[in-house]
């Protein structure tokens, strides 16, 4: 590899010298077909040697801050001038992510954070006994600490927990500006933390049954979504698009679009889910985790087949939509959020929230303008109960204008 980036033959010669060479032609080769740029690859390469002679002359092991000791002491002496912390940040990724594939990164002993046994327990309860989705458990365990992060220091176990502390913790948070949806999921969380500490004996049962949650009235909001001429305009702003960006989310937006998809069904799409032959495509639903076939439409088959023509790169990933730039990689489910969120901006579109989940409600509002029955669009938005689909209801305009031109002139 050291071949292909350098052309003096001392050089390269000088690269090959140095410890640990096979393993660091097997790390430039990974970044290569990763799709880094070449300039990138011989900085990684220089940044690899100076790692490698220091792990070398170190015992075959080295820390983190002994490698940046080392990074920013070699390049002052090259530029002379201190780096970048950008620079500094860069290469440590590259160094530290090649010493770990060495097992030559030194580990860094923390100290255990407070309950973080606890927590630990705690998530193990809701992944094994509760059969809990990985984000579900995730956004408990990070809203329990951020609890547990605001306690005094001096209280080192659950029992000392109080429920003033709970309340005024909900309350500060109520000050900052949470909403009564946010602090319910936020107190939720706590209370099953507690029920399960009480189970443990960690805490008494009155803790968790002492926390008032705020009340959600069903179907209390209407969903906010583009109207259908808004829409329109988004698909017309990517779909003559030459560029990568435009072609790439073109597809993306008649996926949200037509079939009223969740950002992270979107994110977990690749390319086995593609049926050309039989003109289907395989959706799995994030929150029922059951997969869902549809028929492949003709415009959205056509826009991810000139993605995967003009835009995709040629990668052994399976995965279905890519970042644009290297290293490639999936497409996150915010970074599909994000998108959609600029484009909207875009087009002065006025609402409250619009990322990718106000496109799957125009879907249903779409769909009940067409005169599909509930059941019909709770299939197709992959709802597992039909409450889901009743706050659609709501919107549904064409229903209450009929309702509106009714004669009640008789029961008057």
């Amino acid at each position: 590899m050291h071949d292909e980036l350098f052309k003096q033959p001392a050089v390269i010669a000088r690269y090959r010298a140095g410890p640990y060479t096979e393993s660091r032609e097997r790390f430039l080769r990974q970044a290569h077909d990763d799709g880094y740029a070449l300039s990138t690859l011989q900085r990684v390469a220089w940044l690899l040697l100076v790692a490698a002679q220091a792990t070398h002359r170190n015992g075959g092991h080295i820390s983190c801050e002994l490698l940046k000791a080392t990074l920013v002491e070699q390049m002052e002496h090259r530029l002379g001038r201190p780096p970048s912390a950008h620079t500094v940040r860069m290469l440590l990724h590259f160094g530290e992510a090649w010493l770990h594939n060495m097992n030559a990164l030194s580990p860094v002993e923390a100290p255990p954070a407070r309950f973080d046994a606890e927590l630990r327990s705690f998530a193990q309860d809701m992944r094994t006994e509760r059969g809990l989705a990985a984000a579900t458990i995730a956004n408990r365990e990070h809203l329990t600490k951020k609890f547990f992060d605001s306690l005094s220091p001096h209280i080192r176990s659950v029992g000392k927990i109080t429920l003033d502390q709970v309340e005024a913790f909900l309350h500060g948070e109520a000050k900052r500006g949470w909403n009564r949806r946010s602090l319910r999921q936020l107190g939720s969380s706590l209370r099953c933390f507690f029920r399960f500490a009480a189970g443990e004996g960690w805490c008494s049962p009155a803790l968790a049954q002492g926390i008032d949650l705020p009340r959600i009235y069903d179907l209390e909001d209407v969903p906010k979504a583009p109207t259908t001429d808004e829409v329109d305009q988004l698909l017309a702003s990517t779909v003559a698009g030459t560029d990568a960006a435009a072609v790439r989310d073109h597809a993306i937006l008649l996926l949200l679009i037509h079939y009223g998809l969740r950002r992270g069904e979107v994110e977990r799409l690749t390319l086995d889910d593609l049926d050309w032959k039989g003109e289907t495509i395989h959706i799995q639903r994030r929150k029922s985790r059951e997969a869902q076939t549809y028929p492949l439409s003709a415009p959205v088959g056509a826009a991810i087949l000139r993605y995967l023509r003009e835009v995709r790169p040629r990668l052994a990933c399976r995965g279905l939509f890519l970042t644009l730039m290297p290293p490639f990689r999936l497409l996150s489910g915010d970074g599909i959020s994000m998108m959609v969120h600029r484009r909207l901006a875009e087009q002065g579109v006025k609402l409250d929230r619009f990322g990718a989940h106000c496109l799957r409600h125009a879907c249903a509002g779409q769909l009940l303008d067409a005169g599909f029955t509930m059941k019909q669009i709770a299939d197709h938005l992959g709802h597992r109960n039909m409450n889901s689909t009743r706050i659609y209801t709501k919107i549904d305009l064409r229903g209450l204008r009929q309702v509106a031109e009714i004669d009640l002139g008789a029961l008057l």
